[in-house]
């Protein structure tokens, strides 16, 4: 912890009493969260990013968009525009934000609209679409919804229970709000973790009887994408590459291309940076441009040659069945509870 956030501590330690007292009031029912006839699954995290939560929630969409009519409900982080907007062919980044604008991008049979009232937003989408569930991107501070099912997703490289409320750490919630999640899933695991030490975290969590942990590492797509010169990882051997960032944590991908001994200079962003003229015209000015795909959104409108390395989370042992199982289960629940 560095020295400047040590000297915020104070600051945390009145954050973190203002979030706890607005959690309670919620809990006795003094605030009110509302309920939905709709299944609606909550992915969140209690830090303030990094945790893979767009891979998760695509993931999350390839599980069910072929039983269920889906759609996905996001704040829109940084978008330029307000209040309720719903995806279509003619909406460009700016108007949903990168993340929401990714999904949209990827998948043309799921429902995607932004709206940082969450409950206007499922209202509007029951109204118009009457989709059979509802996916409801980073809402777990969210209390004024109570989702069906909450999936709390926390990084290897900074567990919720380690860290501290912001300033000084990286948590925007208290740490025993994971108690609301009904799974909890470790994300950016070193993929030769051991049985044994995956053990050991899962203890360390201190988990109710009733949560599940399961957990995941990042696979990173050998094929790259885009609109750039380059077509596999194997050609960003022996290159100049220009690497461009606007993430919470670079570090799982700048790992990944150490270990592939590519040589590349970093240009490293704020998460969901907004790109101005002049970083435009010093990315023109790359001769290969490698990005995420989150950041590519926000570049391929503007910068003719640029290629991105996709992403995808993978399980260990059978944590992919269960993720699905637990899904099934919550949303055949619901909707016998309801007819």
């Amino acid at each position: 912890m560095g020295v400047l956030r040590k000297l915020f501590f104070p600051f945390s330690v009145l954050y973190s009493s203002v979030v706890y007292l607005r959690n309670r009031l919620y809990d006795w029912g003094i605030f009110r969260s509302k309920t939905y006839q709709t299944p609606v699954i909550c992915i969140g995290n209690l830090s303030v990013g990094g945790t893979g939560k767009t891979p998760m929630v695509e993931l999350l969409i390839n599980l069910l968009h072929q039983k269920y009519k889906v759609a996905v409900l996001s704040r829109g982080y940084k978008r330029s525009s307000k209040g309720y907007v719903l995806a279509t062919e003619n909406t460009k980044v700016h108007d949903l934000g990168d993340e929401p604008y990714q999904i949209f991008s990827k998948f043309n049979q799921v429902i995607v609209a932004v709206d940082t009232d969450r409950q206007n937003g499922i209202e509007r989408l029951e109204i118009d679409f009457k989709p059979d569930v509802i996916l409801l991107d980073d809402a777990f501070q969210h209390r004024k919804v109570k989702p069906l099912m909450a999936i709390l997703l926390t990084s290897f490289h900074r567990l919720y229970h380690t860290d501290w409320c912001l300033p000084t750490g990286h948590l925007r919630d208290n740490r025993k709000e994971a108690r609301r999640a009904a799974m909890i899933i470790v994300t950016k695991m070193p993929p030769n973790c051991t049985k044994t030490q995956r053990l050991e975290i899962k203890q360390s969590l201190k988990i109710n009887s009733d949560q599940k942990v399961i957990f995941s590492y990042l696979k990173y797509n050998k094929l790259l994408q885009g609109k750039g010169p380059l077509k596999s990882i194997d050609d960003l051997k022996d290159k100049k590459i220009s690497l461009v960032t606007g993430i919470a944590d670079a570090s799982p991908l700048l790992l990944y291309l150490n270990e592939n001994k590519i040589s590349y200079e970093h240009l490293n962003f704020k998460d969901h940076h907004n790109f101005t003229a002049e970083d435009f015209k010093l990315l023109k000015s790359k001769a290969n441009l490698l990005t995420t795909e989150k950041d590519y959104m926000r570049l391929k409108d503007n910068v003719d040659a640029c290629n991105y390395i996709s992403i995808t989370h993978a399980f260990f042992d059978d944590g992919l069945e269960q993720l699905e199982s637990e899904l099934a289960t919550a949303i055949k629940t619901n909707v016998q509870f309801f007819c």
